[in-house]
């Protein structure tokens, strides 16, 4: 699918706090990658639009953090669920949700309205934003349907010993083929399709390359390692409206939403259900610091987010929730637990092994637990007591055995994996590319996508990727220009 990702995702955009930014800086020894040195680029690839029921904004969103020049449309909702305005009202009564006018300054804490990749009730894509305005271009050649296989032709550099592929082999249409590269190949496959196009080429661990038969390269074990990720549970609680996105499960309102959006570009259609979002720290005092550290990247970063929607949330299940709702998604951003891609096959057309590994640390399975409780706290706000009516799952009933079996049966991925070609100082004996973003031991290869981030940052990671996206373009134009 062309777009990625930002073709299919819930189009939320979250730059992360400043303090995430400023320690990939420092794990790489690149100031380059620090907070006020990556903001231009969020700033560059922002095109913020107004929402597309045109509704006064003021006091929503903070103008001066914005641009509206970029290639990828923002906006606010645009559409008015009545959750909202309960929410933001909730946030002046329950401690650690203060509103926050605009969580993408560099300090997120707190809840604000949702800011989401939509321009004038469109979804916003690298492929509408980037591609398409531009696919005309003599020097550009998109491929439909081939898949990328391997790098092939490898070499050694008599200067440096480092290791050049000098062509790209993928199949079309049944047909394998081989393009050539003249001076850098670029890789971004995102975080499962990256190390596994690297593994088939023989970069990775040895042993487990030699294990699968494939001919060893170069030994590179931090290939498809280090994977984190963002676990949450679904929580929701029936309300006292009938205003909800409950109300597109029935076929003839979807029916109706989906008309008004292709005639206007307006209504339901025109948005997601996602209405406000926050982060919130654990307690400096809280039990678990005694024996974990807290991760997160500073005082001023959170260690939970939560999503707020005007909806059920059903994850994993097909049925629908009768009624309407009010839902919630805890999600830990500050997950000690790390995956894993490897390969289950030689055959580069078989699909890796995707392990993420969730609540592998007693940390993550605490952090889940403190986001139900803190739910709770919030649903249980006395300015809500007319809105909220009671939780579908009632978590204050259960004991912690029976809690940690929900959340062992209900985590999810909030699909922000990152780490599987991480990002390391020039010097560092591991880790896949250096600050450069090129892969370390080759010469003309580079890559440029989620996968190169250490650690996943304490937000959904769309923003991110553009960010990458455009300080990797700036890397390639500084060395070829």
């Amino acid at each position: 699918m062309l777009g990625g990702c930002s073709a299919h995702n819930v189009m939320l955009y979250t730059r992360a706090s400043a303090e995430d930014w400023d320690r990939y800086a420092a794990l790489t020894g690149d100031e380059g990658w620090s907070w006020d040195k990556v903001l231009p680029y969020f700033l560059k690839s922002e095109r913020w639009t107004a929402p597309a029921d045109h509704h006064n904004t003021t006091g929503q969103y903070n103008a001066s953090l914005h641009s509206e020049r970029g290639e990828i449309g923002v906006s606010l909702s645009g559409y008015a669920w009545p959750v909202g305005p309960h929410v933001i009202q909730a946030t002046a009564e329950v401690p650690g949700f203060e509103f926050n006018l605009d969580y993408n300054s560099g300090y997120p804490l707190g809840v604000g309205w949702a800011q989401m990749t939509i321009g004038t009730g469109v979804r916003s894509t690298s492929a509408n934003g980037y591609l398409f305005p531009y696919e005309h271009r003599a020097n550009l050649h998109v491929l439909l349907h081939a898949q990328v296989t391997r790098l092939v032709d490898a070499s050694t550099d008599g200067a440096g010993g480092e290791v050049v592929f000098g062509g790209v082999e993928f199949v079309a249409a049944g047909t394998t083929a081989v393009v050539k590269a003249r001076k850098e190949t670029i890789l971004f496959g995102g975080t499962v399709g990256t190390p596994t196009v690297l593994m088939h080429s023989g970069v990775g661990d040895a042993a487990a390359l030699q294990a699968l038969g494939i001919p060893v390269v170069l030994d590179l074990p931090s290939v498809g390692q280090n994977v984190s990720d963002h676990p949450y549970v679904s929580l929701s609680w029936t309300v006292n409206s009938t205003q909800t996105a409950d109300n597109l499960n029935n076929i003839t309102v979807l029916d109706a939403a989906l008309a008004q959006w292709n005639d206007s570009h307006a209504g339901p259609a025109s948005t997601t259900a996602t209405v406000n979002v926050g982060w919130v720290r654990l307690d400096e005092d809280d039990p678990i610091f005694e024996n974990f550290t807290d991760p997160a990247a500073g005082p001023k970063s959170p260690n939970i987010e939560f999503t707020f929607l005007a909806g059920s949330v059903n994850v994993g299940s097909t049925s629908t929730l009768p009624g309407h709702h009010m839902g919630m998604s805890a999600a830990l951003v500050t997950p000690l637990s790390r995956g894993s891609i490897t390969l289950n096959s030689s055959n580069a057309l078989e699909p890796p092994l995707i392990d993420p590994n969730f609540l592998a640390s007693p940390f993550d399975l605490y952090g889940i637990r403190a986001g139900i409780r803190r739910a709770q706290q919030f649903a249980a706000a006395s300015v809500l007591s007319d809105y909220v009516i009671a939780p579908t799952v009632n978590f204050s009933a259960l004991t912690e055995s029976e809690l940690e079996q929900y959340i062992r049966n209900n985590t999810r991925s909030f699909a922000h994996l990152v780490g599987s070609s991480g990002m390391t100082a020039r010097d560092a004996g591991y880790g896949v590319v250096d600050p450069d973003l090129r892969v370390k031991g080759t010469k003309g290869l580079r890559v440029i996508d989620a996968s190169i981030l250490p650690i996943v940052p304490s937000a959904h990671t769309q923003a991110a990727t553009y960010v990458i996206g455009e300080r990797g373009a700036d890397l390639l134009k500084a060395d070829w220009e």
